[in-house]
């Protein structure tokens, strides 16, 4: 029996600083009742879904900066979110700023979940790969202070959810192999994806031109090296004076796009998933079974940067 999730990407605009959640959740389930009036099964929203960017922003003030944090979920802002979807028997894929109290203990992170067709969470993820920097660097154009306001989470989970094996991942997750493989091992049949990328890069502005590129190509690459389908959803367009990609697309385990978005605004595009199309990708070229080979992988989790040579300079790459 063949096993379809008819998928749609939520793709956001801009949201302003001053926005409330009230009226972003207004524009979440808008998206929900348009993706339910196709026969969508799942939404897939963008990272930090709730409020503007904030890791734009220095603040030194840790209560302006809980502002941005859901302390719990869902909230009363976010409950019609949750009520819609059992309404509506859709699940959903959120991003948001989790404030979370562990053995008495507050941690902050840059947070996704997923929710089942009956409103209920069935997985949360915590955004390992942490971009940015943690201190004020007031000569940027705008900052990018994710180390600073959040603290990375510790594994890539999968869960069986909508007839599948489904993992998470968030923004900059994206653009590491790690990210999928580990997934791949553990048998995902769909990665969901949310970010908020800007198109300029302050460290490296000539990689600019090539922000979609580079967004699409490494997602397009972890489907077809692991076998699974991809769906990548952005939060676009000029957001508080910041102009972010969009690009936001489905890739089918051959790592083709099969979907997309066209514009940077509210939008949805769609796609009807058929899950088993990952088997023979998993089956044969990528059988991790039959041709991985961990024990020549081992600087892979032994060390974090590169190797150094005596002197002190990199190692030079072998011909």
């Amino acid at each position: 029996m063949a096993r379809f999730v008819n998928v749609a990407i939520g793709q956001l605009g801009p949201i302003a600083r001053e926005e409330t959640r009230t009226a972003v959740v207004a524009r979440l389930t808008s998206l929900m009742r348009q993706a339910h009036a196709t026969g969508c099964d799942l939404i897939v929203y963008p990272e930090l879904a709730l409020t503007t960017f904030f890791p734009r922003w220095y603040m030194a003030d840790q209560r302006e900066i809980d502002t941005y944090f859901e302390r719990e979920m869902p909230g009363p802002e976010t409950r019609p979110l949750f009520d819609l979807a059992r309404e509506l028997s859709m699940g959903f894929c959120l991003g948001y700023a989790e404030l979370a109290v562990e053995d008495g203990i507050v941690h902050r992170y840059n947070t996704s979940i997923l929710v089942d067709k009956a409103g209920a969470i069935v997985a949360k993820y915590r955004k390992v790969h942490l971009p940015g920097h943690a201190e004020h660097e007031p000569w940027r154009k705008f900052q990018h202070l994710e180390k600073r306001y959040f603290e990375p989470g510790v594994r890539f989970g999968v869960t069986d959810a909508f007839g599948g094996v489904i993992g998470m991942a968030i923004c900059n997750d994206r653009r590491w192999p790690e990210t999928y493989r580990v997934m791949g091992l553990q048998g995902v049949e769909m990665v969901l994806i949310g970010y908020n990328t800007p198109v300029h890069n302050p460290l490296a502005p000539e990689h600019d031109h090539l922000s979609t590129f580079h967004n699409r190509i490494v997602m397009q690459a972890g489907a077809y090296q692991n076998g699974t389908w991809v769906i990548g959803v952005a939060k676009a367009g000029i957001e508080e004076g910041v102009d972010h990609i969009g690009g936001s697309c489905i890739i089918a385990p051959s790592g083709e796009i099969v979907a997309a978005c066209a514009t940077k605004g509210d939008e949805i595009a769609l796609a009807r998933c058929d899950l088993d199309l990952c088997n023979s990708y998993k089956q044969t070229i990528f059988n991790f079974d039959l041709h991985r080979q961990p024990r020549a992988y081992g600087p892979i989790v032994e060390q974090k940067g590169q190797t150094l040579m005596a002197d002190g300079s990199k190692v030079a790459p072998r011909r």
